[in-house]
């Protein structure tokens, strides 16, 4: 039991979750699309995903995790550098404008955690900027690429997708705010720090709504995803009526960032019946 505790910890600490999860956004995003998934795109989203997680997780905001020991730090830190190992394989096999893509996301990844000047600020501690840039960047990464993997164009239903997707990854950071508000210092103005915790969660589900309405305004649209959408603001709008919940060791870090996964899950189940 021990053993199995063991290897679910390192799949949370290594970031190994929410890369999933972040993948499970961009295999949505080629359901969509129309297009089957690919392997090489998505191989590369899930290892920079650890990569970066990691690098932010325990180096700029390194005081919110406790790490049992220095043995079990430098394993994760192993694993983060065979992460960048494939990461670079699976990038190398796609096209170059996922190249540059890339690049244009990475630098803004970057610009989050690591001034530009000497004692200049990161965007991180510019405040209230934190989340729309995880939210833009993520989006960049589930939206912008497979599109261009795809060779779709980037039209009216990619703007309000990508517009979608932003607005999904707000939501879902919420409950990581309010769990977090122990530790973040006040300089950065968090939305929980700003509106407090029940108008965080009541912008939370003004958010969902938005997200769903949104759907109407595509060009193209079938009744799968409508249907899902509604099942997703669902979801969502009962993880942000869990209060109570968001302070237990794993409600936020696995259970909201599983949400993705089901929603492609049941993305993959459903085709063909909806």
């Amino acid at each position: 039991m021990r053993t199995l505790k063991a290897i679910f910890d390192f799949y949370l600490n290594a970031s190994i979750h929410v890369a999933v999860s972040v993948i499970s956004m961009a295999g949505v995003t080629f359901h969509l699309l129309g297009s089957s998934s690919d392997i090489y795109l998505l191989g590369f989203i899930f290892f920079s995903v650890i990569v970066c997680y990691n690098f932010i997780k325990y180096g700029v905001e390194a005081y919110k995790y406790i790490i049992v020991s220095n043995a079990y730090h430098k394993l994760i830190q192993v694993f983060s550098f065979i992460s960048f190992g494939f990461a670079i394989f699976f990038l190398v096999q796609l096209d170059e404008k996922i190249w540059v893509a890339t690049m244009a996301l990475a630098a803004l990844s970057a610009l989050y955690a690591v001034p530009l000047l000497p004692r200049a600020k990161n965007l991180r501690n510019l405040a209230g900027l934190k989340v729309y840039i995880v939210a833009f960047v993520w989006a960049g990464f589930t939206v912008l690429l497979p599109v261009l993997d795809a060779n779709m164009p980037l039209n009216w239903d990619f703007a309000v997708t990508f517009i979608q997707r932003m607005i999904l990854i707000l939501v879902l950071i919420l409950p990581f705010e309010i769990r977090d508000l122990q530790w973040d210092h006040k300089s950065l103005r968090t939305i929980p720090q700003i509106l407090g915790v029940q108008n965080t969660k009541r912008l939370g589900v003004i958010l969902s709504v938005i997200y769903f309405l949104l759907t109407f305004l595509k060009d193209e649209l079938g009744n799968q995803e409508i249907v899902l959408r509604l099942i997703l603001v669902m979801v969502l709008v009962l993880v942000l009526l869990f209060g109570k919940k968001m302070q237990s060791k794993y409600f936020v870090i696995f259970w909201v960032e599983a949400i993705p996964i089901f929603w492609f899950g049941i993305f993959w189940l459903t085709d063909g019946y909806i």
